[in-house]
Parts: structure tokens; sequence; C-alpha cells
């Protein structure tokens, strides 16, 4: 198995979306790459703590490898858009691509430069090592699966997309 750690805006409505796919294994909600310990979502919604809302992904690379998931991920996020998904604002709500084995360096620039090369704007997506991560609060996780009238700022249609996608 593989991870990876991917922020797309409100954490419930990426970890919907990558649930549905193929090959993905177990996500889990928390907080990345911040500057305090063990941060509260209380705390992190205040935009004070340097944490963005993130998914962590384990894959079956077999079936869902780096470079399929991060194109799927390229189809969630508004990728020019910086602090800001949907109605989410905020330093929380950056997207970011967050790694902890730099032997995915490679794919992750490949995926970018294609990813770029189809946008007339600048990437605001950050890719960085995962310098930490925090589980959230357990109300957190699945959260779409237990309120499934819950807020979500990606579309019903993107999540049908997602169970039909293969690699």
């Amino acid at each position: 198995m593989k991870e990876i750690y991917l922020a797309g805006g409100c954490f419930w409505g990426t970890e919907h979306y990558f649930k549905q796919i193929n090959g993905v294994v177990e996500t889990e909600v928390g907080f990345a790459n911040g500057n305090t310990e063990n941060p509260t979502y209380k705390e992190v919604y205040t935009d004070t703590t340097g944490f963005a809302e993130t998914v962590r992904i384990r894959y079956d690379e077999n079936v869902a490898d780096l470079e399929f998931l991060l194109n799927m991920f390229f189809h969630a996020i508004e990728p020019t858009s910086l602090n800001r998904q949907g109605h989410d604002e905020g330093t929380r709500y950056r997207t970011g691509v967050y790694y902890t084995d730099e032997s995915e360096l490679p794919v992750i620039r490949k995926v970018f430069a294609e990813q770029q090369a189809l946008l007339d704007e600048p990437i605001a997506v950050e890719v960085l090592p995962l310098k930490n991560f925090y589980t959230a609060e357990e109300y957190h996780q699945d959260y779409l699966d237990k309120n499934p009238t819950g807020y979500c700022h990606l579309p019903q249609a993107l999540f049908e997309f997602a169970r039909k996608a293969r690699k």
C-alpha cells in the first residue's frame, strides 16, 4: 500500500470523492503542515495554525497509481484558486499535495506540468513534503456517509465520475 496526502478544500467532500475511486483502500481526514501540535478543528478554523484540511489516502498502486490519483485530484479542485474552493475560503482550504517519499516527485511534477498546459493561469496548488498530519475529530471522519445531505462544495456528479473512473 502507498500513501499520499491531498488537500482539496473542505475535507468532507474531498474524502468522499476519493473513497469512490477503485484502488483507494482507506481515507482519513485531518490537518497537515501546520505550526502547532494536536490541533482541533475549532483551532484550525481560525486560520492561525497554518494547517490545511487534508485527506490521507492509502491506495493499492496496482489498481490506482499516483499519476491516476493526482489526475483525479485535478478533476475535483479549482487548481488556480488560492485559499478557496467553492464557497469555502481561508488558508485551511488551500489545495496541496503532501508527499512522504521523494521518489514520487517526478510523477507529481509530470502531472502538474500536464495540468498546467491545460490552463491559462498558474496552478496555485502547493507541493511539499508532509511536515505533520493530525487526525481530525471522529465526527469529521466519513462525514458525508454519516450525513448524506450534509454540506459539500463538490457536485454529486463528481462522486459518480469517481466511481466509474479507472486507471
